[in-house]
């Protein structure tokens, strides 16, 4: 068949639902169990996908955590951080989003199976860091303290001070006044000595974000320039 007629035969097939394309060049077949979809889900075409593109990758943030436990509030999009910029892709009801992540090579992950492949994800706790660092893509820090509420049970403490060095202090120090406002004070305490050794400046609680003569925290050296209230 020529390069042509394939595509064709593709588009008709796409036509009458049987496969998609998320990306150029890259298609699916759509099972039928699917078809309210229009797409394979996410984590089922995104392993073969950043192959494809040869590109680094892992699941996180809120999608990460959905997998280790914290469901409370179900993602509408398949969060994906790789270490450099591209557009998100949607596939019918299939959303895929991407955020650039410094140091991505550097982040644990874990392999998690699906029918269709095997995608990387975040372990929990550089998930619960990444939440932190990227509360906006989260739905802010009330969800992102609610987020954690449920996925604190999954935490190691010792794995938390391992993946502080992947990321900005001040994700540490706010990852840790939040654990201990939502009551795992536990497992913050080993965070906190690597806090108190590894942040040389006081950071603000909610980035971007007014500091008019805030109450201080010393122990995670923060300037607490909001009130966070998990819903949990």
């Amino acid at each position: 068949m020529s390069a042509p007629a394939a595509k064709v035969a593709l588009n008709r097939l796409a036509q009458q639902g049987l496969i998609a394309s998320p990306a150029r060049g890259f298609y699916v077949v759509v099972p039928p169990e699917y078809h309210s979809l229009g797409c394979l889900p996410a984590d089922q075409f995104v392993p073969a996908l950043m192959d494809r593109l040869g590109l680094r990758y892992y699941a996180g943030l809120l999608t990460a955590a959905q997998y280790h436990g914290a469901a409370h509030q179900r993602p509408q999009e398949f969060q994906v951080f790789l270490d450099r910029t591209r557009r998100s892709l949607d596939c019918n009801r299939v959303r895929v989003v991407f955020t650039t992540r410094k140091r991505l090579k550097d982040v644990p992950v874990q392999s998690l199976n699906t029918p269709r492949g095997t995608p990387h994800v975040s372990t929990a706790e550089a998930t619960a860091l990444d939440l932190v660092g990227y509360q906006h893509r989260a739905g802010g820090l009330n969800q992102v303290a609610t987020v954690l509420a449920e996925l604190s049970e999954r935490l190691d403490a010792d794995e938390l001070t391992s993946v502080a060095g992947t990321a900005p202090p001040a994700w540490s120090q706010r990852l840790g006044y939040l654990l201990e406002r939502i009551g795992a004070s536990e497992k913050a305490a080993p965070l906190k000595a690597w806090v108190q050794s590894h942040a040389r400046d006081f950071a603000v609680l909610l980035p971007n974000a007014r500091r008019d003569n805030p109450a201080r925290d010393p122990k995670w050296k923060l300037y607490l320039n909001a009130v966070v209230e998990s819903e949990l």
